[in-house]
Parts: structure tokens; sequence; C-alpha cells
């Protein structure tokens, strides 16, 4: 139909920008985002971790309740949208068969989009899929897109890192030295290999050009999409307006904690085929990536 809105599906990567963008979007007068904005549909389909995903929202659901009850005027408001928000994808996770689950999941995504031109689910974890559910996702809607997003290799390592400790840290632990620490352990392959595996744009690219048709799929670098250029970029992707969007803004942002020289060659190091692969595949890459490519 030719009033339909695009689904723009967000498939990654972790620490790239996605909080920033979904920030950004959800607050475009052209688009329609609900307020959860990692709805782990097709990864928990896929892993059988639905119940856990009901669990995560309950629990989320659960908090807001408790803030509504103090919460006035606009706040409270906010709160009562987000709370019923919760329960609506709550029961999509709930749904018995595929299909049915399925069904739901797009009536919640398209649930009171208005005029919207996009609606959309940001869900960096699914990068993780496989080329088939990708392939099966790119085909929803006639006007489905995918959209991935890669920060340099080194940057987008220590920056989950640093997210990772600061989430583990006992009260009052030394965040910095925890950080290095759990840093150390990824280097030499024996912690937390979800962290690196987040980072395989290799394996995620490779999977996304071969399952994803050319004109749906988006693919930037976190360095040149968060501009004003990059966004008329996006803009003109998705087929909305181009709205100014606050590119000196951070959502998420983890701890400022300088990485030491020597760890930051050593991760350089780890990601070299991550820098090899990208730039094979797309050309020159930016700035930021050729000074961390050598561990400057």
């Amino acid at each position: 139909m030719a009033d339909e809105p695009a689904l723009l599906l967000g498939v990654g990567a972790t620490k790239a920008g996605t909080s920033w963008l979904y920030s950004y979007l959800a607050g475009h007068a052209d688009c329609r985002f609900r307020a959860v904005k990692e709805l782990h549909f097709f990864d928990a389909l896929d892993d059988g971790s639905r119940e856990r995903q009901i669990a995560q929202l309950e629990a989320a659901r659960d908090a807001a309740v408790s803030k509504q009850a103090k919460a006035k005027g606009a706040a409270r408001a906010a709160l009562e949208a987000r709370i019923a928000d919760f329960n609506e994808m709550i029961s999509v996770h709930r749904a018995g068969s595929e299909a049915e689950a399925l069904k739901r999941y797009m009536a919640y995504v398209m649930r009171d989009r208005g005029a919207a031109k996009v609606v959309g689910d940001i869900t960096p974890a699914y990068a993780l899929l496989s080329g088939e559910r990708l392939s099966m996702m790119a085909r929803l809607t006639p006007a489905t897109r995918l959209l991935y997003l890669m920060r340099d290799p080194v940057d987008r390592l220590w920056s989950h890192v640093r997210m990772h400790a600061t989430r583990s840290a006992a009260p009052g632990e030394d965040l910095a030295g925890r950080a290095v620490a759990v840093l150390r352990r990824v280097l030499r392959k024996d912690a937390l290999p979800a962290v690196t595996r987040r980072g395989d744009y290799a394996a995620a690219l490779t999977k996304l050009l071969a399952a994803v048709p050319g004109p749906r799929l988006f693919v930037d670098y976190y360095e040149r999409l968060i501009s004003d250029e990059g966004i008329a970029r996006l803009c003109g992707f998705l087929g909305i307006g181009h709205a100014p969007a606050p590119v000196a803004k951070r959502v998420h942002a983890g701890p400022a904690i300088p990485l030491d020289p020597e760890l930051r060659l050593e991760a350089a190091r780890m990601l070299a085929p991550q820098y090899d692969f990208v730039e094979r595949t797309l050309g020159p890459l930016p700035a930021r990536w050729q000074a961390n490519r050598m561990g400057e």
C-alpha cells in the first residue's frame, strides 16, 4: 500500500550509536517508535529466550509503575504510555506460535502510527541472527529497511567493556581498574566472548550483504552518521524530512575512562581482521578508524 510506513529494523552494532539513533528517530515528526527501544523479538524466537524477555519487561514495567505513583503531569502521562507499551510487548512474547507472535509484533510496531512514514525496532542483538532470519526480516513488508551501524572497533570494544564493568562492579570498587581487568581477559579470549561477537563486523556484514537486497540495506559508520550530512543521508534512505540532529548529544555514554596506549595497541592487533574486512568491503575507513588501527 502506498501509505504503508517503512519498517526500519536496526540490527546493530552494540555500542555503535544505536541508542542515539533511536532517540533521534523517536523524536522525528515523520517517525513512530514505541517506548521500548530493543524489542528482542526475532532473537528471542530463535534462541528460546522469550520467557527471559518477559521477565525483563515485567521488571521494567514494575519499576515504571513505582515511579508513576510519585509522578505528576507530563511525566506521569509518559510513564503511563511506557507501562502500556511494556504490557503490550509482554503479550507479543507470550504468543504461542511464531505466526501469532509475528502478527502481534507487527501490530505492536504499527500501533498508533498515524501519518508516520517510518516505524521500527532497533535491537543490536539482531546482528547475531542467521542469514535466513535476516532475509525473512527484510521481506516482512514491501517497505522494510535494515540498518547496521559500525563504530571504530577499538572504541566500540572499550565502550562495551566499560559498560560491562559498570554493571558488574561491586559497590565502591575501582571502576577503571575493573574495566582494564575485563579488557585484558577479553584480549586473552578467556572471558566474555559475547563482547567480541557483538563487534564482529565481518560476520554481520557477510550475512547482511547476502541476505538483504541493496536498496533495503543502510550501512554506515557511527563516526560519519552522527553529523548533519550523515543524518541527511539516512533521512533520504528512509524517505523522511531532514530534521536537524543533536550531534553533540550522547545517549547512554559510559564512564570516561582513558584507555592505556599499550592496551589500545593490543586491542587494535586483535581487531585487525575487522579493520581489514571493512576496508576491503566498503572502501577507505574514517579517520578515527585509521588512527586506532595504528594504535594511535
